[in-house]
């Protein structure tokens, strides 16, 4: 036996508003044709006045906890990833872990931007294995929209809004049990100027903007995915083969097929959620981990590599057997 995390449940959530790329192309200067030859998106959501990043991890949060068959208070852990919180401090979790009851548990934020659910996974995963809760939340959720400059085309129409969230529980499992079977991470912070945000609490009196260079992101990207995807699959002794799906970030729909061919990954083995949702930074791989999971492709035994990559740069990858 060994103890490991296992996932128990998931759940998402999105803003009411969904905004199709006609939509968009009647306020910005694109068409429909331009962003789906170039992403692949044709649709995202878009939060209202009274939406914010703590209401979309919050509801993502009880229906993870649904989907777990559990309550709310038992939950001794949140870590909640986004690179827009709803304050400065104190951290969004502890607005979602006053909403779900589970009060005087742990609960802080991460911020590493695309990768940032895989950042909070693998450090929840390290605080249960260590004794320090019994479950953990970890969530992914963002409000990207109130970060985008929508006179910049290139990149107004890549993001959407949105949440995903687990319950891992710890257990002792045998060795070709469930739970996770192997995190990395890496930074590479020679790369600010490629991804960021040109503002901000430390640096001026305004939020700032997303900035992004698209081509050199995508090459970088597609590299990093894939050579860390072959990072935790040699952690276990497996290959590429053996996965049953990878779910990746759903930045763009070109660095999802790139990835997969550089892997030599059949394409219907890749999860994609992009064209429905846009970049959801942080809450991209857990939206469509839920999107999988619900739909049935993702079954109970299958093997799963998460894996993203955002700015910084920061990228990563997690194995687990559901």
């Amino acid at each position: 036996m060994t103890r490991r995390s296992v996932l128990i449940g998931t759940g998402s959530a999105l803003p009411r508003r969904a905004v199709s790329n006609a939509e968009l192309a009647a306020k910005v200067d694109t068409s429909d044709e331009w962003i789906v030859e170039r992403t692949g998106i044709r649709n995202r959501y878009l939060c209202g006045d009274d939406e914010n990043t703590g209401t979309l991890a919050t509801a993502a949060a009880k229906a993870a906890i649904e989907a777990a068959g559990i309550e709310g208070a038992t939950i001794g852990l949140i870590v909640l990833a986004t690179a827009t919180p709803n304050q400065t401090f104190p951290a969004t979790a502890t607005i979602v872990q006053d909403a779900l009851g589970c009060n005087g548990g742990i609960a802080f934020d991460v911020s590493a931007v695309c990768s940032g659910f895989l950042y909070a996974l693998s450090i929840a995963d390290s605080m249960l294995k260590a004794g320090m809760a019994q479950r953990a939340l970890v969530i992914g959720a963002e409000t990207f929209s109130r970060i985008l400059d929508w006179e910049d085309r290139t990149t107004c129409v890549l993001f959407g809004d949105g949440a995903g969230a687990i319950v891992l529980e710890a257990q002792d499992v045998a060795d070709d049990g469930a739970g996770i079977l192997a995190n990395r991470l890496h930074a590479d912070g020679a790369h600010n100027e490629l991804l960021y945000v040109d503002g901000g609490p430390g640096t001026t009196a305004t939020v700032g903007h997303v900035r992004m260079k698209g081509r050199e992101v995508f090459r970088h990207a597609v590299v990093n995915l894939a050579e860390v995807m072959g990072e935790v699959l040699e952690d276990v002794g497996l290959s590429t083969s053996d996965i049953d799906w990878v779910v990746p970030h759903q930045a763009n729909q070109r660095i999802l097929d790139a990835t997969a061919k550089k892997l030599g990954l059949p394409p219907e083995r890749v999860v994609v959620t992009v064209d429905r949702h846009a970049n959801t930074s942080a809450a991209s791989v857990p939206l469509a981990l839920d999107t999988a999971v619900r739909d049935g492709r993702i079954k109970a035994g299958d093997l799963v590599v998460l894996e993203a990559m955002g700015g910084g740069f920061t990228w990563g990858a997690s194995l687990i057997r559901i």
